[in-house]
């Protein structure tokens, strides 16, 4: 059997993604499988920039809404799903479009990655709980001493992270340096055509990006947001939700930490260094097909592509 094709339209924050994704699903029947951490996540849409009800309504969307900002969402269970999606919306004559840019996902859809052990509630509130009496750089230092080799790789602010690599010793009594095999998964059921909204001037990119932020804060619909999430009592900042970029800043104003100006800066600033981040992973593929972002005709871009890729299937 001929392998199911997806199509990948990857690429940095800001770099409208969705709307190129909207509009090429308005000329061939396709279904969209989000990609990104973020989206999954009930009760987050101002922040997260989540397609509006009228957007999934005229296209169907998967992987959207899918878990509470309290609960926690894996790649190992991103990949799972996606693959099924794929297999499905393929299963119904329609192109599966992947689209988002969280690039440890697409890399886990591709390639697999190690099977570590899944994350673990209560592990993760005793790591928190020292964070706050005693820092995250004491807790790099921490896990210099059992890992050096992974804290190398990492910030001393990186909390994630370090959180990560701690509750994996503390799961498997193993350094995560010496769970990492490098070895790939299987060889994916499905072909991938990696196509990659990324800008030919990066100033652009960032007036995009101050654009974006600037509207979720009128009217204070963020931070509103966020006080929200904040009033249920069982969110704190060290869950993935609410590490996400413009909540973790948000929830710091609204603890008195930075006036508003401060918060605008910072997110902005915060959602730049994501942006810098996704490029490098992007960089690091050669096999992808490079789009201008910013050229007004984008989409058709895409389009033009596939047709001239996968002749006879339009």
């Amino acid at each position: 059997m001929t392998k199911p094709i997806a199509v990948a339209i990857m690429g940095p924050t800001a770099s409208g993604k969705t709307a190129a994704a909207l509009e090429i699903a308005r000329h061939i029947p396709a279904e969209i499988i989000s990609v990104d951490s973020a989206l999954v996540y009930r009760d987050m849409n101002i922040g997260t920039a989540k397609p509006s009800q009228k957007e999934r309504a005229a296209v169907p969307h998967h992987l959207i809404d899918l878990i509470d900002p309290s609960e926690s969402y894996s790649v190992s269970r991103f990949a799972e799903d996606a693959t099924k999606l794929i297999h499905e919306i393929s299963g119904r004559g329609k192109w599966p479009l992947l689209v988002g840019g969280t690039m440890l996902y697409f890399k886990g859809l591709q390639t697999g990655l190690d099977n570590l052990p899944p994350a673990n509630p209560q592990i993760r509130a005793e790591i928190d709980e020292a964070a706050a009496i005693e820092g995250w750089p004491a807790l790099h230092e921490k896990l210099a001493r059992l890992d050096p080799e992974t804290a190398m790789r990492l910030k001393p602010n990186d909390a994630q992270r370090i959180q990560r690599a701690l509750e994996i010793i503390e799961l498997t009594q193993t350094p995560l340096s010496r769970l990492h095999t490098g070895k790939q998964n299987a060889e994916p059921s499905f072909t991938l055509m990696p196509i990659a909204l990324e800008p030919s001037e990066r100033s652009m990119l960032h007036q995009r990006i101050a654009a974006r932020f600037d509207s979720m804060l009128e009217n204070d619909h963020l931070i509103e947001e966020v006080r929200q999430l904040r009033s249920r009592g069982d969110l704190h900042p060290g869950l993935p939700s609410m590490r996400c970029v413009g909540y973790r800043q948000t929830w710091q104003h609204l603890d008195g930490e930075f006036d508003k100006k401060t918060l605008r800066e910072k997110g902005i600033a915060a959602t730049r260094q994501l942006a810098k981040r996704q490029l490098t992973w992007l960089r690091a593929m050669p096999e992808r097909t490079v789009i201008d972002c910013l050229a007004p005709d984008a989409p058709q871009q895409i389009l033009r592509y596939l047709e001239k890729t996968i002749p006879g299937r339009f």
